[in-house]
């Protein structure tokens, strides 16, 4: 049987910042590895976002003056874009996508930039001050470890019932203050790697991807798909 995922990329022409949309092409190699098509789709300023349409979402960063338009314009997505999530649709968002998820961040201006509060934490900005280098997380639940770059002035802070994707082993995380990086709630992951993420984290790709086919394939049987071992994309 031949399986495929319609994908929406938020304002993904707006929004790349450090190859970040090298994500979805990283998704679609994984993909081809476990028989899936992806139709990807930019859903920027202005266009609905209808949650019925999609089966992944991808949602990057960007400099303040890009995220401060994208802000705006995504308060008119906000009822659908949590009706999506709260439905249990797959997204990985990062960086400034992550950050707009959630109530609001502070900008390196110090402005205050709205969320849509669709997941429950908030960013606040760092005075001369940026997290670079090299990561390493360990998701405490699954026992996943996942590597990549982080560069962001950004401090998150993580709310009601919303987990960490993963427990900081190297580097610096949300905040460098309580070991945690990224979120996960429900079926959305955010996060501050870059790199991108996905290129060096076949298995996160993999349960992405999984969590996408479930949902629109109930009956299915995926068994195949579930023990694949993906190779990396180096």
């Amino acid at each position: 049987m031949a399986y495929e995922l319609n994908v929406a990329h938020l304002y993904g022409d707006l929004l790349n910042t450090y190859g970040d949309n090298g994500n979805l092409l990283a998704l679609g190699y994984y993909a081809k590895q476990m028989g899936v098509e992806l139709k990807t789709t930019v859903i920027s300023l202005d266009d609905k976002f209808d949650p019925s349409d999609w089966d992944i979402v991808f949602f990057g960063g960007g400099q303040d003056f890009e995220q401060s338009i994208v802000s705006k314009d995504i308060q008119n997505k906000k009822e659908d874009l949590t009706s999506y999530i709260e439905d249990g649709g797959p997204m990985l968002a990062i960086c400034g996508g992550y950050q707009l998820l959630g109530h609001y961040y502070i900008g390196a201006d110090g402005e205050k930039i709205k969320g849509i509060s669709a997941l429950d934490h908030y960013t606040l900005s760092q005075d001369n001050n940026r997290f670079i280098g090299d990561i390493v997380i360990k998701n405490p639940d699954s026992g996943d470890e996942y590597h990549g770059f982080e560069n962001h002035n950004g401090m998150t802070f993580l709310g009601e019932g919303e987990k960490p994707l993963g427990i900081v082993e190297e580097g610096h995380g949300n905040n460098d203050k309580d070991n945690s990086e990224g979120v996960v709630y429900k079926n959305v992951y955010g996060s501050y790697f870059h790199g991108p993420i996905l290129t060096r984290n076949g298995n996160l790709a993999k349960k992405i991807l999984l969590t996408a086919l479930k949902r629109k394939y109930p009956d299915a049987d995926l068994s195949k798909q579930e023990a694949l071992e993906i190779q990396p994309t180096f």
